[in-house]
């Protein structure tokens, strides 16, 4: 059975192969012909291939031999690029610095292996194009799906120098190439690396190794440079700016560490040198050089590289056109103030305070002036981009009150929470001009609070604050995550750059734009290649909210923190201090005013590089307040004068009121707690505060040091035994914000009852004639010896007379007669010290009786007795006080 089925399968096999030939013969027979002709065509086309790519690679080789020869002595082919102002005005060019080349027998082989180890491992070994690294770069790319990882050899990064085009094109990269198989048959290894490293850019206008170790290691002689510094500049090819030890200290320091290690895993040095000369930090300034507009140009050239894709290289030598948004006479005005050192606080010995600033114009988002520094030099470490530095106070608008606003639970007319407490259980922020049960949050932020600030971050959620500063610009990072950011505290910190950035926002009615310095690039031929007309803006908050910040931070420069920051222009803005860190020292590590005018946004920064205890600010933020000012009075003078806009709708007619001024203030010395105590009569109004104003009689103007939200009492902890203080209190109504005028004035002695009997001194006896007197003016006592001393004064108005009398220690009268007739008495001390009477009296005194005429008064002088409080009568003794608030 089974060899009759294989039988019967085979015949079947067979039947059903003869009716699939007879049905297929023919087609096979064409198909046969049809591939002989693929065959055919695909033999020619690859014969074709081939002779195409013998002929292109003959072409890449004869060119690469010519191009070489007519670049054999060039570094560049179309000069530097020129730089230009937002008006088309010539700001410079960018300058080469180079030195005189280096010959190989005097670069240190270490040197040589440290470029070698780092960026072409197979250097000996390859003719110019190492396809090994080619292909192993081309998989790297494939895997990662970009491009990871580049196949240039050192010659070929030669070749690339001496090109004559800056374009990126394949084209470009097959001569680079033809240029590079040149190089290795007409020149030696050694001379090859010796033309590399003369010839490629060190960060900035440095090039060659010589000008590179000049520059960052003031080194001319290469055969002195250390292990770590060799490593530092063999760091630097691949990315110059990005490696520069000045500019970033800690990126060199990772990549220097890149370049030990290759160099440790290729046998050039041991580990125990790898690990020693990666733990060294780079501290070395190199001398200054005068240099116009150096930090402006020196962030249009990291622009050019990270927005447009342009090197280092590319910008310095491709013959570029570059037109940037910088506004010549900001710049200039910028410069001149960071020269004057009396902007400074001087230092204590030969390192100097430092500082940045950057202006930006709002509406279009350019940068208008920047300085890195007080003498920044180019390819420098600038202060305005690359430091992050605490921002105190000055972070409160951004992560508190604006978020607040935001959210829609708060407007500038709530009240916020301003009593003694602590968030979380252990985080327990101080106010410095002290505490009460709520504060609006106009007052909180023009007094600069800080209990308002941490307990509405807290209300909002540090989440709020934290992403509304990323939605400026603000870097953050997740240690900033929390309630000490509402008092500037961060991680990283931040700079005058991102700052400005950020409250542009707000003078830009709530749009951010991103700061730009370049509006175009134009190549060598005139041809426009790249372009910025300034970006179209996101909304960040509600134009209300901007609206309402504005107002409540011009509060702070025309009667807060930031008085100095005020010019010709309206101007808003906040002030901001951080403290010194240390215990029982009250100086500042860093002081801000980041402010706007309806023109131009600016932050100023001011602090130590590397603050310590011997290197603090002893000034606070008006000092930068002040510089602000002094620069942006003369910027703003390019642009037309505009105003804030308002968004808020018009407030309803109200009735003129006047607010009635306070009456009555009393009080007294308390020498033990040395503490002054106040009261006065209440105002009528169901949204009366109340301030309170003090003069010592040294200053020559009243200020307002403590506010009493709803009582009539006060107390002043901060009077200093043995000074006299005037006082006088206004009445303020929170619904209208008018202020009432002055009460009557207070003089207050501050020293206790009894003093010891050494201390009292007889007054010296002055025989001197009395001044006369005139008309309206207080009258002067005659002095004769103690014991019998009389004075007088008159006044056009009312009269008042003032006798004292003295019959030996201890006794002495006064008295003074005003129509109708008052009389009032009192009783001196030994005959000397001065008795006092009320309501029209005069005085008696050591220095003769004395009383007011004129049309402004009827009351006698204040007493001076040691602890006595005299309340000149109310309201007739209010010729004194300022009529304005101060």
């Amino acid at each position: 059975m089974a060899g009759k089925d294989n039988q019967m399968s085979r015949l079947n096999k067979n039947k059903d192969n003869s009716k699939t030939s007879k049905t297929t013969k023919p087609k096979s027979k064409k198909k046969k012909g049809k591939g002989k002709r693929i065959a055919w065509a695909l033999f020619f086309t690859a014969v074709i291939a081939i002779f195409c790519a013998l002929a292109g690679y003959l072409f890449i080789l004869i060119s690469g031999e010519k191009l070489l020869e007519q670049n054999q002595d060039k570094l560049t082919a179309y000069g530097t690029s020129k730089v230009y102002d937002r008006n088309g005005t010539l700001m410079g060019e960018l300058s080469i610095q180079k030195s005189d080349p280096v010959e190989y027998k005097d670069i240190p082989d270490l040197l040589v292996q440290a470029f070698i180890a780092t960026e072409d491992k197979r250097f000996m070994e390859h003719n110019g194009v190492d396809m090994w690294s080619i292909g192993r770069a081309a998989v790297k790319d494939i895997m990662a799906r970009s491009m990871v990882e580049g196949g240039s050899t050192i010659t070929q990064q030669l070749a690339k120098n001496i090109f004559l085009t800056r374009d990126k094109t394949f084209f470009r990269k097959a001569t680079e190439m033809s240029i590079a198989l040149a190089l290795e048959r007409q020149h030696s290894k050694e001379e090859i690396i010796e033309m590399y490293l003369n010839r490629i850019n060190f960060g900035g206008p440095y090039y060659g190794i010589k000008a590179a170790s000049e520059r960052y290691f003031g080194e001319s002689d290469l055969n002195n440079l250390e292990l770590w510094e060799m490593a530092t500049l063999a760091a630097m090819p691949k990315g110059p700016s990005r490696y520069n030890p000045l500019k970033n200290p800690d990126l060199s320091k990772e990549r220097r560490a890149v370049v030990l290690t290759l160099m440790e895993q290729q046998g050039y040095i041991t580990a125990g040198e790898a690990e020693e000369a990666k733990k060294v930090d780079y501290d070395y300034t190199p001398p200054e050089r005068q240099q116009k507009y150096t930090a402006f140009i020196d962030y249009v050239m990291e622009e050019a590289e990270e927005k447009w894709g342009l090197t280092e290289d590319d910008v310095n030598i491709g013959g570029y056109q570059i037109y940037t948004t910088m506004d010549i006479n900001a710049q200039q005005a910028v410069e001149e103030e960071f020269s004057n050192p009396a902007n400074f606080e001087e230092s204590p010995d030969d390192v100097p305070v430092e500082g940045s600033m950057v202006i930006i114009n709002q509406e279009t988002g350019g940068i208008v002036a920047m300085a890195g520094g007080r003498e920044y030099t180019r390819g420098g470490f600038s202060r305005a981009t690359d430091s992050r530095r605490q921002p105190g106070s000055a972070l409160k608008p951004i992560v508190s009150y604006a978020p607040a606003l935001e959210s829609g639970n708060f407007t500038k007319d709530s009240r916020l929470s301003n009593k003694k407490q602590c968030f979380g259980g252990n985080y327990c922020p101080n106010n410095l001009h002290g505490y009460s049960e709520t504060i609006s949050m106009p007052e909180a932020i023009q007094r600069s609070e800080n209990i308002p600030a941490v307990w509405l971050l807290n209300q909002i959620g540090v989440k709020t604050g934290f992403d509304f500063a990323q939605s400026l610009g603000i870097k953050m990072s997740e240690g900033d995550a929390n309630l000490s950011l509402a008092l500037g505290g961060m991680d990283t910190g931040t700079n005058t750059f991102e700052m400005a950035q950020a409250f542009s926002a707000f003078a830009n009615g709530g749009e951010f734009k991103e700061a730009f310095a370049i509006k175009q690039i134009k190549d060598n031929k005139g041809k426009v290649v790249h372009e910025n007309k300034g970006s179209k803006g996101k909304r960040v908050m509600e134009a209300s909210t901007a609206s309402q910040m504005t107002d409540m931070m011009r509060r702070v420069v025309d009667e807060g923190t930031g008085k100095n920051a005020r010019i010709s222009r309206p101007v808003a803005g906040k002030t901001g201090t951080t403290q010194s860190g240390y215990k029982g020292v009250n100086s500042n590590r860093d002081v801000w005013f980041v402010g706007y005018t309806p023109e131009l946004t600016a932050a100023v920064w001011m602090g130590y590089d590397t603050p310590d205890r011997q290197h603090l600010l002893k000034r606070s933020s008006s000092i930068s307040a002040s510089l602000w000012g002094k620069v942006m009075e003369k910027a703003v003078q390019g642009y037309e004068a505009k105003n804030f806009p308002s968004t808020e709708p018009p407030p309803p007619p109200v009735e003129e009121t006047t607010l009635t001024a306070v009456s009555g203030l009393t009080g007294s010395y308390n020498g033990e707690t040395q503490t002054v105590s106040l009261s006065w009569n209440a105002v009528q109004g169901s949204n009366i505060q109340y301030h309170l104003y003090r003069k010592e009689t040294s200053e020559a103007e009243y200020t307002r040091i403590l506010d009493s939200l709803g009582g009539t009492s006060i107390e002043d902890v901060s009077a200093m035994e043995g000074l006299t203080y005037d006082y006088y209190v206004t009445a303020f109504d929170t619904s209208t914000g008018k202020e009432s005028e002055p009460s009557n004035v207070l003089q207050v002695v501050a020293v206790s009852e009894e003093l010891p009997p050494e201390e009292v001194e007889p007054p010296p006896v002055d025989t001197e004639e009395p001044p006369p007197v005139e008309d309206g003016d207080n009258g002067a006592g005659n002095e004769v010896p103690p014991g019998n001393e009389n004075g007088n004064g008159t006044g056009p108005g009312d009269t008042g007379n003032g006798n004292g009398t003295g019959e030996g220690p201890g006794s002495g009268n006064g008295n003074g007669t005003n129509p109708p007739p008052d009389n009032g008495t009192g009783t001196g001390q030994d005959g000397q010290n001065p008795g006092n009477g009320s309501d029209g009296s005069g005085d008696g005194s050591n220095n003769g009786g004395n009383g007011t005429g004129g049309t402004n008064s009827d009351t006698g002088n204040v007493s001076t007795v040691p602890g006595t409080i005299v309340d000149p009568s109310d309201p007739a003794n209010t010729q004194d006080a300022p009529q304005e608030s101060p």
